[in-house]
């Protein structure tokens, strides 16, 4: 009879998951101080050494248990499939180019709000994984169909609906992941 062993499959996405499970931990202990201090992003003074820390950190930053669920359910999902067919230095790339990405363009275009959660890399993820059987020369189907769900559902929701999620956060992580995915894949 074989043993079944748990092994660690996927380092980046599980790493990710961990942190940002801890982040959530801190941040119930702290009354939500640690989210404020690290893991959400807003526009303060750039002499502050945490505003470039939190430019990247905000994606480990959790609203609530559900927030948390959501992201980490789409990261733990797809984050694997894309660990496997990339490997792990290109998947924590994506991740940090993310985060960097709408953490900028939050702090330049946003002034009077905060960024935080794992959203962005959900949606590059989303659209990296389109690409996993991406051929040369070829765009494939599925990518222009989870493009125009995915991303269509975040500008009509922009525009549409108001709440306190980051509609052009998704953007820019679907627009990360797709140029990723179409970047690697041209390779």
């Amino acid at each position: 009879m074989n043993k079944l062993k748990i092994t660690f499959n996927s380092p980046a996405v599980l790493t990710f998951a961990l942190l940002s499970f801890v982040a959530f931990l801190l941040n119930m202990m702290t009354n939500q101080a640690s989210n404020r201090m690290l893991f959400m992003t807003y526009h303060s003074s750039l002499t502050d050494p945490l505003t470039y820390v939190r430019m990247f950190t905000h994606v480990l930053g959790h609203a609530n248990w559900s927030h948390f669920i959501g992201n980490m359910s789409f990261i733990l999902l797809l984050g694997p499939i894309l660990e496997e067919k990339y490997g792990y230095g290109r998947i924590v790339e994506v991740i940090l180019i993310t985060a960097f990405i709408t953490g900028v363009v939050h702090y330049i275009f946003f002034r009077n709000t905060s960024l935080l959660g794992a959203s962005g890399v959900v949606f590059a993820f989303i659209l990296l994984t389109s690409f996993t059987s991406f051929k040369k020369g070829e765009i494939p189907i599925t990518f222009i169909l989870i493009a125009v769900i995915y991303l269509g559902q975040q500008v009509s929701e922009a525009f549409f609906v108001t709440d306190n999620i980051s509609n052009l956060s998704h953007i820019i992580g679907g627009v990360v992941g797709a140029f990723v995915g179409y970047t690697l894949n041209q390779k």
